[in-house]
């Protein structure tokens, strides 16, 4: 062979080399890829475990009736108190100022009350051994209703007064804990103006939030067993008492009281629980899936479903909830019960693409 021939035989072999590899990389790209599959099942109510704090169903704000500058505040944040208990106090002085004017004032009208029963006596008197005029008589009655109705006025003025003075001292209206402070003393307050938090120990209720679809399993009564989970031996039976009538609009979660009034003293407000249903059986709700098949793009979560005619794989959105085991989430929407995924290596299949099941399971 020459120098020519070899010149034209050359290019035209490489060609062929470069598209027998384009078809070799073809076949590969084409090629099923092997997967790790599961099967979701629907999370049964029973084992539904929701996690909530324990809060107080009813919390006061507590403030002076009256203004005034605080001498004294004899609670802090998280003290429990009784009913009656003297919370905070105004300074007096004015206020016994009040009171002191108002009982002189009482003394002076019935010193007049006593003069005036005397003159409408003697009137009488004179009237009856007609001594008198029938007007003089008739103005010293007058007169002596009229001293009456001061010292009825004066009276009221002086409970008025004394009622007042109590309002120097704030005092509890029922057992309970505060919660929060406003003032300090020496400082300034208006009427009205709140003082401090007291929430009411003897009516407390476990909140948790729940998935919309699991609502259709549980009503008003519905019954949960709540435990502590710093102890979870530590647990209450308590009836769902109230749903919010809106979803959070970034969880989409509907949140729920469970009335727990008298669990142990180990529920203190703010302790965290878990609450499990215990009327439910397995119905329509969220599934459980592995983290590793989660595939988050923009801020959106999406599972590889399969299609087990085809053997190919498809992306659904899906809206999940993390649970408090790491390694498995809440799926609250976007997956059907019975449905395959991909639970291994979602990060590199193709919609469409073709595979084959390694190993399936059940979650």
């Amino acid at each position: 062979m020459n120098r020519h021939q070899w010149l034209l035989i050359c290019p035209l072999a490489m060609a062929m080399a470069l598209t027998a590899g384009c078809d070799d990389k073809s076949e590969v790209k084409t090629s099923p890829r092997y997967v790790l599959s599961a099967t979701a099942l629907t999370e049964s109510a029973g084992d539904l475990g929701l996690a909530g704090t324990v809060q107080a169903r009813v919390t006061s704000a507590l403030s002076f009736q009256t203004p005034g500058r605080v001498v004294a505040r004899h609670v802090e944040v998280g003290d429990e108190i009784k009913a009656g208990q003297v919370l905070a106090q105004l300074d007096p002085l004015a206020l016994q100022f009040s009171a002191q004017s108002a009982q002189a004032s009482l003394l002076d009208a019935q010193a007049k009350l006593k003069n005036a029963v005397l003159t409408e006596r003697r009137q009488r008197n004179l009237a009856a051994a007609q001594a008198t005029s029938a007007e003089d008589l008739e103005e010293s009655e007058q007169s002596l209703v009229a001293a009456q109705a001061a010292v009825g006025e004066a009276q009221a003025r002086l409970r008025k007064a004394n009622e007042q003075l109590s309002y120097a001292q704030l005092k509890a209206r029922f057992n309970g804990v505060i919660t929060s402070m406003s003032v300090e003393a020496g400082q300034t307050v208006a009427a009205g103006q709140t003082v401090l938090q007291v929430a009411n120990l003897d009516q407390r209720d476990a909140v948790v939030d729940m998935p919309e679809a699991q609502l259709t399993n549980v009503a008003l009564g519905h019954r949960f067993e709540v435990a502590l989970q710093s102890d979870p031996a530590v647990k209450w039976v308590g009836e769902l008492r109230e749903i919010a009538p809106a979803a959070d609009t970034a969880t989409r979660l509907r949140r729920v009281k469970i009335a727990i009034d008298n669990a142990p003293v180990q529920f203190r407000l703010g302790a965290v629980v878990t609450a499990s249903s215990l009327d439910s059986d397995r119905k329509t709700g969220p599934l459980v899936v592995p983290a590793t098949a989660l595939l988050e793009r923009q801020q959106q979560h999406f599972v590889w479903v399969i299609d087990p005619n085809h053997l190919t794989v498809s992306l659904r959105g899906v809206q999940v909830m993390p649970l408090p085991d790491a390694g498995t989430l809440r799926v609250l929407s976007g997956l059907q019960d019975g449905e395959q995924i991909v639970i291994a290596g979602v990060h590199s299949l193709q919609p469409g693409q073709k595979i084959r099941i390694e190993r399936a399971s059940t979650l």
